[in-house]
């Protein structure tokens, strides 16, 4: 990696744009890993409605034994990085290398793109609900409104549910007549990329690249998807044995899961593959 030493340079360092994490309100925390990688969930069923019979020894019908089955889900992703800030480095800088903004620009930069990313793959990959259809500014507004609808009639409840829409996306909906852009955003809700409602359903913007290819958008709800953060772990140690400076460390033990009864609770509007050149 190159070392630029300074010499007539600016302290202040020219920040890359990052972004908080967008997917947190998208997975609930029902599910417990404490102590364990892996959680099997079971579904039970339910019985067939009968006619009751007025004679007999059956009269509520034949009963079965009540089936059961089993969602096991097993944490995959254990990723870590490391870096180290040499004193000299950090001395001949004017000290723009200072390690805790350094630690604090790798989580911002590197550690919540990489779980919003995998998240929103976990929901495209797990939705219930994928329709596949080019968008238009003509027909973004009505596209939005068939998910919302599939979605409901799925019987998945509207409270709670939003979605994340792609940039191109976004600019075709505020482009098509029916879209009405949000007055009343509150701060908090832009900061976590809020751009307005359809139909009371909140819309968040993905950055590029954080939706898998060819997504539109993703309609879901928080009782969908469970995304467990067993460990979390981002330090720096101070003088370790072999450098003169800093040593930082970190890891991440995550996953995201959509559950099998819930599936349809996520609509999912792709673009279509463009056709092949003759």
């Amino acid at each position: 990696m190159a070392v630029n030493y300074a010499e007539k340079y600016s302290p202040l360092v020219d920040e890359r744009f990052s972004a908080a994490s967008i997917t947190e309100a998208a997975f609930n925390q029902d599910y417990d890993w404490e102590g364990v990688s892996t959680v099997n969930v079971y579904s039970v069923a339910t019985s067939p409605m009968n006619d009751y019979q007025i004679s007999g020894m059956q009269r509520y019908g034949v009963p079965d034994e009540l089936g059961t089955s089993t969602q096991t889900m097993t944490l995959t992703q254990d990723k870590s990085f490391t870096f180290t800030i040499d004193r000299r480095n950090y001395t001949d800088q004017m000290m723009v290398t200072e390690s805790g903004r350094a630690l604090r620009r790798q989580v911002d930069e590197e550690i919540i793109p990489m779980v919003d990313i995998y998240r929103l793959a976990a929901l495209t990959a797990g939705a219930g609900n994928t329709t596949t259809k080019a968008i238009t500014e003509d027909n973004a507004y009505e596209a939005f409104i068939t998910g919302v609808a599939t979605v409901l009639g799925n019987k998945a409840p509207r409270a709670g549910m939003f979605a994340y829409i792609s940039p191109d996306f976004y600019v075709k909906i505020r482009l098509d007549g029916h879209f009405i852009k949000q007055g009343d955003i509150s701060q908090e809700m832009l900061n976590l990329g809020e751009v307005g409602r359809i139909d009371g359903v909140p819309l968040i913007e993905a950055p590029f690249g954080y939706l898998p290819e060819g997504v539109d958008f993703i309609i879901t709800n928080r009782i969908a998807a469970v995304s467990p953060v067993k460990i979390a772990e981002y330090k720096v140690n101070d003088n370790p044995q072999g450098i003169s400076g800093w040593l930082a460390e970190g890891r991440t033990y995550f996953d995201a899961f959509v559950l099998d009864n819930k599936a349809n609770a996520i609509y999912v509007h792709m673009e279509p593959e463009p056709e092949p050149e003759p």
